[in-house]
Parts: structure tokens; C-alpha cells; sequence
């Protein structure tokens, strides 16, 4: 099966099917987005920002996407595995081409150095003004955890962090790690805005960790007020 799906016809297809599943829940859905005029300086000039969602809600993102259309540089962060290839095409047709990036395990140098090569990809991007959209608990968890890396970033950019909650009705949660959200066609969408946050320059690796545990809270309380929004009520929330 793996070797299946790295075949680049195969990747080729499943990223047209997702693309045009993306595609199809955003146009024929009823959209509410709250806070948005937290993020509108950034919209309205070409500076930097920094956006952050939960990995679980990659198939119901592109509502967020049509707020950051209103952007030109536009991209994301996503995983090099064969699974990433597919969503990395998806998201480069609705305007995110995808600079490869994945947490290597410890000891293996090869993924490490790729990961490092990478982050500098994104700060570069960044610090030339442009919007860099990252998954910050994926490619491999924990739920809902944000990655130091995500805040490297900002902090080597000095690049403002929003936070973006979306949610959708009617909408499948499946079993996996990241309990994904598959959203079907009609019905409603919210999303919510948090922000700007800032990573001083200056944080060590103590205060780093302290803004993984706030800024992780305060990007699932969007996502739960984006669930309110549609009726939905997340069976992660009381976990």
C-alpha cells in the first residue's frame, strides 16, 4: 500500500480528490467567521504572520483559506510523508504551495537536518513579508500540543501569531491520533480568530515552553467556540 501511494500518478489523483472535496464543503456551506478584524492589519499590507490550526481540521480548513486569500504570498507547512504529497498538492490549488517540514525522531540525522533546512525555508519566507500557515501538532502529535518549532519561527521572525479555530456541521470525527474532522457537503461553518501573539526574541526555552502551554489552550478554546457555533460538540472536548 505504501508503495502505492507514493506513486506520483496516485498522488496525483488523491490530491484532485481533496482538492476537490475542499472545495466542494467550502462552496455549498453557510460560513460565520468571528474576530476576524483581529487579523485584518495583516490583510491589508504584505507583512508577515504566522497562522496556526490543529492538524484534525485539515479537511475543513479552506474556510479560513478565503480570509487569507485577500493575501498574495501565501503558503503552509506540511508533513514530506506520502500522505503529506497529496494534501500538499491539494492546498498548493487553493493557493498554499507547501514547504516540507516533519519532527525527526531522535537519532535520525538525515530527518533532522531536512527539518532544520525547512525552518529556514519558512523563516526566510516570512521575514520577506510573507504568510506562513502551520498545523503546529502534526504531523505526529500529540493532540492539540503546539511544537516548539511553530514559535521558533515567530520568534526568529518577529512575526504575529493568529490562532484559528473552524468548525463545520454536519461533520464526522474519525478514530485517529489528531481525531479528524471530515465535514460533508451543505450545513454550516464558523470560524474564529485569536491574536496577534508575539514570541519575544529574547525567550529562552522556559518561556517558549510556557507559550506551548498557553497559546495550545488558547487555539483549542477557538476551536471550541467555532463547534459552538455550528452545534457541534467535540468528543475531545472533555479529554
Amino acid at each position: 500500500m505504501k508503495k502505492l501511494l507514493r506513486n506520483p500518478g496516485v498522488q496525483a489523483v488523491l490530491g484532485w480528490v481533496l482538492w476537490a472535496y475542499l472545495a466542494l464543503t467550502r462552496r455549498t456551506r453557510r460560513w460565520r467567521h468571528e474576530n476576524v478584524a483581529c487579523v485584518e492589519p495583516v490583510l491589508n499590507a504584505e507583512v508577515p504572520a504566522i497562522g496556526l490550526f490543529w492538524h484534525g481540521r485539515i479537511p475543513i480548513c479552506l474556510g479560513l483559506a478565503e480570509i487569507w486569500w485577500r493575501r498574495s504570498k501565501l503558503r503552509c507547512m506540511v508533513s514530506p510523508s506520502s500522505d503529506g504529497e497529496f494534501v500538499a498538492q491539494a492546498l498548493a490549488r487553493a493557493g498554499f504551495p507547501a514547504i516540507r517540514t516533519s519532527s525527526a525522531k531522535k537519532g535520525d540525522s538525515a530527518k533532522a537536518r531536512a527539518a532544520l533546512a525547512a525552518i529556514r525555508e519558512a523563516i526566510a519566507w516570512v521575514k520577506d513579508g510573507g504568510v506562513l500557515i502551520v498545523t503546529p501538532d502534526g504531523p505526529r502529535g500529540p493532540n492539540e500540543v503546539i511544537a516548539p518549532g511553530a514559535l521558533q519561527i515567530a520568534k526568529r521572525t518577529g512575526a504575529p501569531i493568529y490562532l484559528m479555530g473552524v468548525a463545520v456541521s454536519p461533520v464526522s470525527v474519525l478514530d485517529t491520533w489528531d481525531k479528524v474532522k471530515i465535514g460533508w457537503p451543505f450545513g454550516r461553518g464558523a470560524t474564529v480568530w485569536d491574536g496577534p501573539f508575539y514570541v519575544p526574541t529574547d525567550a529562552d526555552d522556559e518561556m517558549i515552553a510556557r507559550l506551548v502551554v498557553d497559546l495550545s489552550a488558547k487555539l483549542t478554546a477557538v476551536n471550541r467556540r467555532a463547534d459552538a457555533l455550528v452545534g457541534h460538540v467535540d468528543p475531545a472536548a472533555g479529554q
